[in-house]
């Protein structure tokens, strides 16, 4: 990445921090008796703050036409940049309803079709989470008087906020919007299935940044979201209400009205007619795009030189980033939440984790003493990244889960790295051996494993049970461990100590050494036929990894000892 970029990235990060700053002070003064300063306060610094973003927008847009190749990297920058904007916007509505300087301006159009079309925008989200959705309008067309800005952001929010808080399987969300007989008010339903909202915390929902302990769902909007929508509902002159249900779902109902005598002259324009959106919400598209590019960096080939680190976030920005910068050093593994963190543990050699502690489904603390409480598990070192504005809480229930370490967000990539590798060197010490730097050589491959084996009858009969299952691509840790009559953790365990070795690699070894006394063996023999003896379905993929641990192609091997 170009010093350039890595500037812009540090800008972002700045103005991030610095909205956090405001939430903070928002939230201190929120409990002062002279809000009217803080609001103007709130509203300088929103309006100073999107005069660099407006920069630096137009700074990536430059670099993308000038540096084609980073378009990952522009794409995270944007979507970032996109997503700031519209909370700065949003918290500059929010300031301007405390004050009462909202003002409406409706126009006349279909208003139906506006609705359908402003919900759709939300279906890239819908999709990602593989949630049902459903949109109807009753009727289909009709004509009113709307204010597109205030129902953009009104449909908009609820709508996130179903999908936010919708974490189960089968989950099915839908937004019914219908007239009543005089066609002069619409109602709007937002149903959902999802977690539903405690009964002692839902008379605080429509408070900006409520108490409500839903930074579980590890969400990325704000409680600004429902708090505005309130605001706006009552400066149209209609009601919204709810109901909901732990563990069952939850009903939004907004009812507005829409016929051009609820609303005085100075809000009607009647110079303009509602213009229909093909598209409300570019970001998510943007976003489908980077998630898109994780199969990209998930086909790696990984480095037997490095250690295997498993990074759990439900944000899919920042887990794209860890793996763009930590890739370099280890082989990076991903989970969006800590259930699917327990599968790659299960699946994979992981050498170390960090975790969020804010995730839907099963959170950091209840993954960390979930492993820390399995013998199998309880040696792999784990930090967690905590809420900076709970800091201390988070830190200690950090610690007490079990976590090795923890850093809050956001952090400074040098001191997570810094970490990572303390612990690492860490855990190599306690087991009594040096980095596990792998063999460059077959004949130092030889020298490990053989003199292993040669002093030790577990090796020895690790290394028979491979050579026995050598022509079998399916071959893999877990029957391997089976047949050795251990579990996957307590064999990665053994022949990482005896090996400075993985188990993937350990196999992978033993099938590159009898690929090598093959081709001596048989000079003539096809490199397609040796792949599939030594356990390979890809020709290429044997290839690429043979060259990767002999240090040349297996043609030119074979040559070599012809």
């Amino acid at each position: 990445m170009s010093t350039d970029n890595i500037y812009i990235i540090i800008l972002i990060a700045a103005l991030v921090l610095s909205i956090l700053v405001i939430r903070h002070l928002y939230i201190r003064n929120n409990r002062l008796a002279d809000k009217v300063k803080m609001n103007k306060l709130f509203t300088q610094i929103s309006h100073e703050l999107l005069t660099p973003m407006t920069i630096l927008s137009a700074s990536v847009d430059h670099l993308r036409e000038k540096e084609p190749k980073n378009e990952l990297e522009y794409e995270l920058m944007s979507l970032n940049i996109q997503r700031t904007m519209r909370l700065l916007g949003q918290l500059n509505e929010k300031s301007k309803s405390t004050d009462d300087r909202l003002r409406l301006q409706v126009s006349n159009g279909d208003v139906m079709s506006y609705i359908r079309e402003t919900a759709r925008s939300v279906i890239p989200l819908v999709k990602r989470k593989g949630l049902e959705f459903e949109i109807t309008c009753y009727p289909e067309s009709m004509m009113g008087w709307i204010d597109t800005d205030k129902i953009d952001k009104i449909v908009f929010n609820l709508l996130s906020n179903s999908v936010k808080y919708t974490t189960k399987e089968g989950g099915k969300i839908s937004i019914e919007v219908r007239t009543n007989t005089h066609y002069d008010r619409i109602e709007i339903i937002v149903k959902d299935n999802g977690d539903g909202i405690p009964a002692k915390r839902q008379k605080h929902i429509f408070e900006m940044y409520n108490d409500i302990d839903y930074k579980k769902y590890g969400s990325t909007n704000t409680d600004i979201g429902l708090s505005l929508t309130h605001d706006l509902v009552q400066l149209i002159g209609g009601s919204i209400r709810y109901e909901s249900e732990e563990n069952v779902g939850t009903t939004f109902y907004v009812t507005l009205p829409i016929g051009k005598e609820s609303f005085s002259s100075s809000e009607i324009d009647e110079s303009h007619s509602i213009t229909i959106p093909m598209t409300n919400i570019i970001d998510f598209k943007a976003k489908d795009m980077l998630i898109n590019s994780n199969n990209i960096l998930d086909d790696m080939i990984l480095d037997k030189n490095s250690s295997n680190l498993l990074f759990v976030d439900d944000n899919a920005e920042l887990l794209l980033l860890m793996k763009q910068i930590l890739r370099t050093k280890y082989n990076i593994f991903t989970a969006s939440n800590g259930e699917k963190a327990l599968e790659v543990v299960k699946k994979r050699d992981i050498d170390i984790i960090i975790s969020d502690v804010n995730m839907p489904v099963m959170n950091g603390w209840q993954l960390t003493r979930t492993l820390k409480s399995n013998p199998e598990h309880s040696h792999l070192p784990i930090i967690l990244l905590t809420s900076h504005d709970q800091e201390e809480e988070d830190k200690k229930k950090s610690l007490i889960a079990g976590a090795d370490d923890c850093i809050s967000k956001p952090f400074k990539m040098g001191d997570l790295q810094l970490r990572i590798r303390n612990l690492i060197e860490n855990r190599q010490r306690i087991r009594g051996t040096e980095s596990p730097t792998m063999p460059d050589t077959e004949a130092e491959e030889k020298d490990i494993i053989e003199k292993a084996s040669s002093e030790n009858d577990f090796i020895k009969r690790a290394v028979a049970m491979v050579q026995t299952h050598l022509d079998d691509s399916d071959y893999n840790r877990e029957a391997f461990a089976s047949d050795m009559g251990l579990s996957a953790s307590s064999l990665y365990n053994k022949i990482r100590e005896m090996t400075g070795m993985n188990v993937s690699f350990f196999i992978r070894e033993i099938r590159m050494k009898e690929a090598c006394r093959i081709a001596k063996s048989e000079p003539d023999i096809r490199i397609s036929e040796l792949a599939y003896r030594v356990g390979f379905k890809d020709p290429k993929y044997f290839a690429t990894t043979f060259k990767k641990t002999i240090g040349m192609q297996p043609s030119e091997y074979i040559e070599s000892v012809k």
